[in-house]
């Protein structure tokens, strides 16, 4: 343990593969194109990205005992993310396969996240001492339904602050029962889509949004920033008080990892004393840089690059 501001990342870990179109999309075929493969997942996407930002970082997830896992944390580690909570499964280590079209946008997804599935409360409990250190625990939607449920009842009785990432509309329906008044969150990060699953109210309208987030509000969410593409974001800390955030412009290159990098970026602007909006400004920020670059998490990223990218939007708004 150090004596540094620290977050613990809950979550998954897989490797990446993604194959992107040279050209438009041809359906039922054949595309001639790219393809990569990287370390992956929501989770270990978010650690990577906070700890090349600059921010001591602890992951607890699961892979398997395979050559793939090895490599995946072999790897992690190597960006400077503390491994010493990973579970090793029996199981294949996870994978998440995109095909992207020519322009870089996701055209469809399949992932495989079993390993993830075994991380149990067991397994959250063996790192309970690096929880109970932390600045802010990060929960990543693909968790199973229970083990969201325990680290949330454990990272509040240990007074930490917790941000929950859905993830996708399904993981965002099985997991909405889990957010009451009882275990308040410190944030919740969906889509507008995400948002819907959550509540189980339309999303279409601003006035819609608003009035969704704050059946969150009213259900134990300090928080509620919810992610609109490129229109930016909303972001809610009570009823009335909401401010939208526009999208810093950028070259789309890749948006996987966009999401992964916003909440890291947020994350990491928050402990370096930032508030709650002008940290989502710095995650947008975080966001523009991924997003330019082929990589699902930016080799290159740093606290610097995000500070310039921050600087030159506001000298353009002047």
């Amino acid at each position: 343990m150090t004596g540094r501001a620290s977050i613990v990342v809950i979550g998954g870990s897989n490797l990446d593969v993604k194959a992107r179109s040279a050209a438009a999309l041809a359906q039922g075929t054949s595309n001639p194109g790219y393809a990569s493969m990287t370390p992956g997942g929501v989770g270990r996407n978010i650690a990577d990205n906070l700890a090349r930002l600059g921010t001591c970082t602890y992951l607890v997830t699961a892979v398997g005992q395979d050559t793939v896992g090895n490599d995946v944390l072999a790897r992690t580690s190597a960006a400077g993310v503390l491994v010493d909570h990973v579970h090793r499964t029996d199981a294949a280590t996870g994978t998440y396969t995109a095909v992207l079209d020519a322009d870089g946008e996701l055209i469809v997804a399949v992932s495989d996240m079993r390993a993830t599935a075994e991380l149990g409360p067991a397994h959250i409990d063996r790192a309970k001492d690096v929880i109970a250190a932390a600045d802010l625990v990060i929960l990543d939607g693909n968790l199973a339904a229970d083990t969201v449920a325990h680290a949330q009842r454990l990272a509040h009785t240990l007074g930490i602050r917790t941000i929950l990432e859905p993830v996708s509309v399904p993981k965002a329906a099985l997991l909405a029962s889990h957010i009451t008044a009882d275990q308040p969150l410190y944030a919740v990060t969906p889509n507008r889509d995400e948002l819907t699953a959550l509540t189980d109210l339309p999303s279409g309208t601003d006035y819609e949004l608003r009035s969704a987030a704050d059946v969150l509000h009213e259900r134990g969410v300090e928080h509620v920033w919810v992610r609109l593409g490129a229109r930016g974001a909303l972001f809610s800390s009570k009823p009335g008080d909401v401010t939208f955030i526009p999208a810093v412009p950028t070259t789309v290159e890749d948006v996987t990892g966009a999401g992964d990098s916003t909440l890291a970026g947020f994350c990491h602007a928050l402990l370096e004393g930032m508030d709650p909006v002008s940290a989502a400004r710095y995650g947008h920020a975080t966001a523009s840089l991924t997003i330019a670059s082929p990589h699902t998490v930016r080799p290159d990223l740093s606290a610097a690059l995000v500070e310039a990218v921050l600087a030159n939007v506001t000298a353009e708004s002047d």
